[in-house]
């Protein structure tokens, strides 16, 4: 009779450290559970917080002029416009084609009209073509067309500063270009 007393305690309290770690166990496993869960739906809210942030962005106007400024054309990339770009680099290109294209020419009649004063102060003037003012006359033309010696000075000199005068737009032109793309990204923003 004792025995099966001690045993049948014996069972209770084992049952009981059985009940015990199945409820620890289960403690444990639905805490790990909500964590998993709750991770899964951080991370669910995380990227329909981003999805929601992309089809809502607003751009900060300051980082658009700043990459403007940088780099010609980054305002309108980090403004994602990029249509915009074809504008922009073909303002900038243009003007920087009319900036070469003018100071060579007028690097062309600075060297003329320094060559035909030399030679005027050394009495030397010719018709050789390998002379800089020769060279730059259009085909047909000589100095004696163009109403002599001093006349035709005169008009290299108001050619210089015509181109100098073009030469200067242009470049004002290309700061222009550059400076409306830094306000239109600004503006964008």
């Amino acid at each position: 009779g004792t025995q099966s007393i001690d045993s049948t305690i014996v069972l209770r309290q084992s049952y009981r450290h059985i009940v015990w770690l199945i409820i620890l166990l289960m403690g444990i496993s639905i805490t790990c559970k909500a964590n998993v869960v709750e991770t899964t739906a951080s991370k669910d809210s995380i990227a329909q917080q981003k999805a929601i942030e992309r089809m809502f962005w607003k751009p900060n106007p300051a980082k658009a002029v700043w990459l403007g400024t940088i780099f010609p054309g980054g305002g309108q990339i980090y403004n994602r416009s990029y249509w915009k770009l074809p504008i922009v680099y073909g303002g900038l290109m243009g003007s920087a084609y009319a900036v070469m294209y003018t100071s060579d020419q007028y690097m062309a009649y600075k060297e003329a009209y320094r060559d035909i004063y030399y030679d005027i102060q050394n009495s030397t003037v010719s018709n050789d073509p390998s002379k800089s003012y020769i060279a730059i006359l259009p085909d047909g033309y000589t100095i004696n067309n163009l109403g002599g010696v001093s006349a035709y000075q005169k008009r290299l000199a108001d050619w210089q500063n015509t181109t100098r005068r073009y030469r200067d737009l242009s470049i004002a032109a290309m700061a222009l270009v550059y400076a409306l793309t830094i306000v239109e990204a600004y503006v964008d923003a």
